[in-house]
């Protein structure tokens, strides 16, 4: 299981990069690292990594502007590695929206169970794979969607759209927040290309796009889609 979790460090000592590259590919996992806070928002925007460790002292800009900027577009889980054991700095962080905190130095057990444990935490909090509404379902876990009994066919764009939509049912997401995540955090703010993306998307599941019955507009502020139809 461990070889398909995908793990960025953000953090610019190399010895200790060496290291956590070492022990965590002992357990299978897959490490990418940056050595810059900069560097690190560009490859967990381009890379969607399962999980990020995070040192706050970083060369560039605090880190704690760094899990700010993560935290303002992504949920992946976030685990702090720092030399800092100063409860303020703890509470900070875990405030900001980490995961959790492990102190150097540490026991390498100690640090591969909090990764198994936010893991697990990442994975509970997924939403139902099933969406179902009126004439419509879509299957989040075998990319499938059918529409009176017939697939529908989406590029993979317009896909990743409906998926975050039907994740999200009955929720308005924003313009900015839908960019964010599917074209990452530096997305142009002109919204012109989602608008193009969810009129494709209304064309192909809405019998009447005029009169949508799953997709609707909130205006000036985003999209809502329908919720779940209740058991």
């Amino acid at each position: 299981m461990n070889a398909k979790v995908h793990i960025l460090l953000i953090e610019d000592e190399k010895s200790f990069c060496s290291y956590i590259t070492a022990l965590l590919g002992r357990s299978g996992y897959h490490i990418t690292t940056a050595m810059t806070g900069t560097e690190g928002l560009s490859l967990a925007a381009s890379l969607c990594p399962d999980l990020i460790l995070l040192d706050l002292g970083l060369p560039d800009m605090d880190g704690f502007l760094v899990l700010e900027e993560l935290r303002s577009w992504s949920h992946i889980p976030i685990i702090i590695v720092s030399v800092c054991s100063e409860e303020q700095e703890k509470v900070k962080a875990l405030d900001l929206g980490a995961d959790d905190y492990v102190t150097k130095p540490f026991y390498p057990g100690e640090l591969t169970a909090r990764i198994r444990t936010a893991l697990r935490h990442s994975r509970s909090q997924a939403p139902s794979q099933i969406y179902r509404a009126l004439n419509l379902e879509i299957d989040l876990d075998k990319r499938t969607i059918h529409l009176d009994g017939e697939q529908v066919h989406l590029t993979q764009i317009e896909y990743q759209l409906l998926s975050l939509l039907a994740e999200n049912a009955g929720r308005v997401l924003t313009y900015n927040t839908m960019l964010r995540r599917i074209w990452g955090p530096y997305a142009e703010t002109n919204n012109q290309i989602l608008r193009v993306n969810m009129a494709n998307i209304r064309r192909k599941i809405e019998k009447n796009p005029a009169q949508p019955q799953y997709l609707f507009t909130e205006v000036g502020v985003g999209y809502r889609m329908r919720e779940n139809d209740t058991e």
